[in-house]
């Protein structure tokens, strides 16, 4: 039961899916990484050497790469790398929890940037996949133009404790019911489910103000597993391996300019976003207005609009 549950929180982590344009990559394949081989797509392959390539690393622990399809538009004028890390999606899934190691997920990428040649990139991710692009900025390697960490994941007890704040504004009944639930642990019961419904109406998908075109059916199925292990079976407080996680010691020493983005009602909550942009020297934080935690969902254009603008300019 804690799968399934595991499974519904994972699939809202990665809900919203888009970009029509560009949608079907020009070239795929695998990449030979520690433990296996993972799976990537890229648009934009005639812009290689010319310009930065963008890599985006995805949500979860345990989402895809389709989360990520928005950055596909940016393709008319820079490579564009979508990827699935190791154990989910289209890429190899090694047997055992061994490979589920933050800095294991991070050298991910310095196997994409030798496999493919890329010698200078933009380094993007979203939500988890945001805590993959910060620590691998925090390594301040050669040919790093930009970060963008897009609402991300930079300490598990400061998200905790952001998101208990947004649960004390929910209905008392509702957080009873959380909370009663979350010590009894039964939540795998159908209230406690439409309780939480609640919760992500407000701070996920935002009601009437989120849209799913529906690119994500037929696509490569997560590793809910994996998001279980790693996070825990709700989005809103982390209780897995990740529980003690904290980047912000280290935030300082991100040398790349870095774009923060994150949603007005974001799960990843705008005073800690500006806290984390005031860490890195060069640092810029975009609210997206009335947005969740699904900011490309929210407003795919606007979206797409901040990232361009943040590209364009670190590519000057």
């Amino acid at each position: 039961m804690m799968l399934r549950i595991a499974l519904a929180a994972l699939m809202l982590f990665t809900l919203w899916v888009p970009a029509t344009a560009h949608q079907d990559p020009e070239i795929s394949g695998y990449i030979q990484v520690d433990g296996g081989r993972i799976w990537y797509r890229m648009n934009g392959s005639k812009h290689l050497g010319k310009v930065p390539a963008i890599i985006v690393a995805h949500g979860g622990p345990g989402g895809t790469h389709r989360g990520n399809l928005p950055y596909v538009a940016l393709a008319d004028t820079f490579p564009v790398i979508l990827y699935d890390q190791l154990g989910t999606g289209n890429s190899d899934r090694p047997d055992g929890q061994d490979t589920w190691k933050v800095q294991r997920f991070v050298d991910e990428i310095d196997h994409i940037r030798k496999a493919l040649g890329l010698d200078e990139v933009i380094m993007a991710g979203h939500s988890w996949g945001g805590t993959v692009a910060a620590e691998y900025a925090v390594r301040n390697p050669d040919g790093l133009v930009g970060a963008i960490l897009s609402s991300p994941l930079i300490s598990t007890p400061i998200w905790n404790a952001d998101n208990a704040a947004w649960i004390d504004a929910l209905p008392e009944e509702t957080q009873e019911v959380l909370e009663r639930h979350k010590n009894d642990k039964t939540m795998a019961s159908k209230e406690y489910r439409e309780a939480a419904q609640q919760f992500y109406d407000r701070h996920m998908c935002r009601v009437g103000h989120c849209t799913d075109n529906g690119h994500r059916a037929g696509g490569p199925s997560g590793n809910s597993e994996m998001y279980l292990n790693m996070w825990g079976p709700t989005d809103f407080f982390g209780i897995g391996t990740l529980k003690d996680y904290d980047l912000t010691p280290k935030l300082g020493d991100i040398k790349a300019p870095t774009l923060i983005l994150c949603g007005e009602f974001d799960e990843a909550a705008p005073k800690s976003c500006h806290a984390f942009g005031g860490m890195i020297d060069s640092a810029q934080v975009t609210i997206l207005p009335n947005a969740g935690h699904a900011t490309m969902a929210a407003d795919e254009a606007y979206y797409i609009q901040q990232v361009r603008t943040f590209v364009n300019m670190v590519t000057r």
